[in-house]
């Protein structure tokens, strides 16, 4: 546990509020309590600030002229994501001290069956009636529910992507300090590698089916019963509805929302969030499909339309010189 005060020191930021307040664990902006501190690098998250319950949250100095007023403890920083990256790291390293690296903890479900060459790491949950195919790799305090198959060669819980730029132009990693939880019913494609969460936890909803080598990042949530083929990219917290299918080599964008019943053909690119349910999309980006083939066929006799088109501004020409 520490107070503001010697937080702010840490991450050389100033304490506006109360410098005394004890914080035990950083957490998400949305889901912080009152003992958590939180951070607020990118603006559109702004509103989080009126409906947050953390103790505190660090910000940059233009991010918090932006608020009109606010009962909340802040600590303001040059660089919010750097200075939440230094807190997380001592976070790991507290939490890298607690921790049993030689004989993991973990619990595995009756009628559960485990291949060869799986490695299951500490905390771990393991459902019933699962099968773990060889060479899965399973980090620290994941959770798999009951019915779950994972193929050959997938990961869960490796580390999100996330490094913070530095002025020198480097990067720092960001630790990852969630956890993937799998819901019960959930089958996972070979080799496709789903990552912990920042903080909090990176979902798969129950029913799930991914494909072989799908790339999940950190705090991604994906629906109830959606299915995903082959070599789809989702970026960090972006959010799939339920019953979605999505095509194969489909990439989406970070910090987006996907409407339910969202149907994506292969090789789309996913710019913005979709909010409407029921939709059919293709393209890059993607939109409607009906329109996308429609504007596919004018693609194709675009050098056909060129030519007529310089044919006509030529004879417009010449009406004009013939006046």
């Amino acid at each position: 546990m520490h107070t503001l005060k010697e937080i702010a020191q840490l991450v050389n930021g100033k304490v506006i509020g109360d410098e005394h307040y004890k914080i035990t664990s950083p957490a998400k902006i949305e889901d912080a309590q009152a003992f958590n501190i939180s951070f607020l690098a990118n603006e559109k998250y702004l509103p989080f600030i009126e409906t947050t319950n953390a103790g505190a949250i660090i910000l940059s100095q233009n991010s918090y002229k932006k608020i009109k007023k606010s009962k909340l403890n802040f600590i303001v920083v040059d660089d919010a994501y750097t200075a939440f990256t230094i807190l997380l790291q001592e976070a790991e390293k507290k939490a890298s001290q607690q921790t049993n690296i030689h004989q993991p903890n973990f619990k595995v479900g009756k009628n559960t069956q485990i291949y060869p060459n799986v490695y299951i790491g500490e905390n771990v949950e393991i459902g019933d009636d699962c099968i773990v195919y060889p060479n899965v790799v399973i980090y620290k305090n994941c959770k798999i529910g009951n019915n779950c198959i994972l193929h050959a060669g997938v990961v869960i819980g490796s580390d999100g992507f996330g490094f913070a730029p530095q002025q020198d132009g480097s990067f720092k990693k960001i630790p990852q300090l969630g956890n993937v939880i799998l819901e019960d019913n959930c089958e996972i494609g070979a080799n496709t590698c789903i990552d912990r969460a920042t903080l909090g936890s990176t979902i798969i909803r129950k029913g799930v089916k991914l494909d072989n080598l799908i790339q999940v990042g950190h705090n991604v949530e994906i629906g109830e019963y959606t299915v995903i083929a082959a070599q789809t990219g989702i970026s960090g917290s972006t959010k799939i509805g339920h019953h979605a299918m999505i095509g194969g080599q489909v990439g989406f964008v970070g910090h987006i929302t996907i409407a339910p019943n969202t149907k994506i053909n292969a090789k789309s690119a996913i710019a913005s969030s979709i909010k409407t349910e029921n939709q059919v999309l293709s393209g890059i980006p993607a939109f409607d499909i009906k329109q996308h083939f429609r504007s596919t066929v004018v693609y194709k006799n675009l050098p056909e339309l060129d030519r007529k088109i310089r044919m006509l501004e030529q004879e417009i020409s010449r009406l004009k010189e013939n006046k």
